[in-house]
């Protein structure tokens, strides 16, 4: 099975971005499962994407040897829903990994076993771990031996000093836990682009994340300034297109996207078209 690299034209988290690369990805994995996996290891990374909004769909998802297809999400708020879209992910990644052909033959084909995991580093409280369940979002809740389809998705909390354990088989993931933090504390006495910037120099500063940050820290700055505002421009966006009921207005958002329009610039066009329309 070849490798597959993240596709670095799409839209990633600081996350993705960190582990996204297979030798940091095996670390992640090793220290969550407690595993051993070397940089011999066959990976195949299988993280879906959004061609319309040029992002990355899920954050990580890849293949460990053809035996196990791991979906690891990061979430900075509770999502109960996350059993929900984890099946809608492993859908689409067994799409891309299984030959459609071989589904209507008469031989049985293998398919890896899922893994699915949350690592958690929001403000509001939550255990060390829980299990999300699918059939616990059912509406007629059934006893487990009777539910026809099960999901069940491990959330860990990666918050410093939470499942220590993790930080200290990856230090990766512990540089990546003491930098976010940073981030959370600076953010309480000054403005979200000089904590940020901040967090940064502290960190390299400290040999913390040093040479990711060292290569990666002017993208690092803008993932974390700048995610916000992607989201609430993707949304006005996705709501314009659908009542325009057409592919036009896409179309348009990708060639301003292109021509190096910043999310600011294109949702002021797109009021803008929206104002000139109603008058």
């Amino acid at each position: 099975m070849t490798e597959v690299k993240t596709n670095r034209k799409y839209k990633s988290s600081v996350f993705t971005l960190l582990f996204g690369e297979k030798n940091n990805l095996l670390e992640l994995y090793n220290a969550i499962e407690n595993t051993n996996y070397g940089s011999d290891t066959d990976v195949w990374i299988t993280t879906l994407e959004d061609a319309l909004f040029m992002e990355q769909i899920n954050d990580i998802a890849f293949v460990i040897e053809g035996k196990f297809v791991v979906m690891i999400e990061h979430q900075s708020s509770m999502n109960p829903n996350m059993p929900l879209r984890m099946l809608i992910y492993i859908s689409r990644v067994y799409e891309k990994i299984v030959d459609e052909d071989n589904l209507y033959g008469t031989k049985k084909i293998t398919i890896p076993n899922p893994e699915f995991i949350v690592l958690y580093n929001g403000d509001d409280e939550c255990p060390d771990k829980q299990v999300l369940k699918l059939s616990d979002m059912f509406s007629e809740p059934l006893p487990e031996s009777l539910a026809n389809l099960e999901l069940a998705v491990n959330v860990y909390n990666i918050n410093k000093g939470r499942n220590e354990e993790f930080a200290i088989r990856s230090e990766k993931l512990k540089g990546y836990e003491i930098f976010i933090y940073l981030v959370k504390e600076y953010v309480k006495s000054m403005d979200r682009d000089s904590a940020i910037k901040r967090a940064i120099g502290d960190c390299i500063r400290q040999n913390v994340l040093k040479d990711f940050l060292k290569e990666h820290g002017s993208e690092v700055h803008n993932m974390l300034l700048s995610g916000w505002n992607w989201d609430d421009a993707k949304r006005v966006w996705q709501r314009e297109a659908h009542e325009d009921g057409c592919e036009e207005k896409s179309n348009e958002i990708l060639d301003l996207i292109g021509k190096g329009y910043t999310l600011a610039d294109i949702e002021k066009h797109l009021r803008k078209q929206t104002r000139s329309a109603s008058a």
